[in-house]
């Protein structure tokens, strides 16, 4: 279903699935125009290089990306699929799996792609960059429990779509993607770890880029409480199914 799902979205287009690697391609290209040579930003870890700016902001918006999409696609996933409920006997709790796929294609197409780019900057890639998949994992757990309860939640409310569409468009200036959670000041940077993609974004940073270890006790702690919101999430979905035939 999520080879499926991939597949639709590029049907009927000249370059097909080969988009996938052109549009995080170019939104790197302008990245790494618009901040490196006309704001001329730089980011306060790291080596100082030119481009890195463009690098950590690239990295930040590859792991945010996960997130918002799969939660910006959860409120009418079960809609979309009445079939699923209404006509056959389907494992309904698989739907929010298979965004989460798509999503994780997407990802790692981008994540080649950054590589790519710090390789030829730095002309080297930190080792570090196999812990990726381990970094990103809490965050899938997470991302999976909200999306089970968004979808269920989004065949009673159908004002949720728009709901969730402010949240993340929100989120994004919310998260440290634009600048590092460091540069927050102390008494108020606490707030931001309740942000669900700050840690996998700054650890995401740390071993693709820095070529720095994620600390065990943040990716520790982060694991248990996306493994706690996937389980509640997953009651929600499983108690809030049982009316979807009706109201569909």
């Amino acid at each position: 279903m999520a080879k499926r799902d991939i597949a639709t979205r590029y049907r009927g287009s000249v370059l097909g699935v080969l988009w996938s690697f052109l549009t995080p391609l170019l939104m790197l290209a302008v990245y790494t125009f618009v901040f490196s040579i006309i704001f001329k930003a730089r980011w306060n870890v790291g080596s100082g290089d030119k481009a890195e700016f463009a690098m950590a902001l690239f990295a930040g918006l590859t792991v945010y990306s996960v997130f918002s999409e799969v939660l910006n696609r959860a409120p009418t996933l079960i809609i979309n699929n009445s079939n699923y409920v209404t006509k056959v006997v389907f494992p309904l709790e698989v739907l929010p799996l298979t965004t989460i796929l798509n999503a994780v294609f997407h990802m790692l197409v981008s994540t080649v792609i950054l590589l790519l780019f710090v390789f030829t900057v730095k002309h080297h890639v930190s080792w570090t960059v196999v812990l990726f998949p381990l970094v990103v994992l809490p965050l899938l757990f997470m991302t999976l429990g909200f999306a089970w309860l968004f979808s269920a939640l989004g065949v009673y409310v159908r004002d949720m779509g728009q709901m969730i569409g402010v949240v993340t468009s929100a989120l994004l200036f919310l998260s440290p993607v634009f600048y590092p959670i460091t540069s927050m000041p102390t008494s108020v940077r606490w707030l931001f770890y309740f942000n669900p993609v700050t840690v996998p974004i700054e650890q995401a940073r740390s071993v693709l880029l820095w070529g720095q270890w994620p600390d065990p006790l943040v990716w520790g702690g982060y694991l248990l409480v996306s493994l706690l919101v996937a389980w509640l999430g997953l009651l929600a979905f499983n108690r809030l199914r049982q009316g979807f035939a009706d109201v569909l």
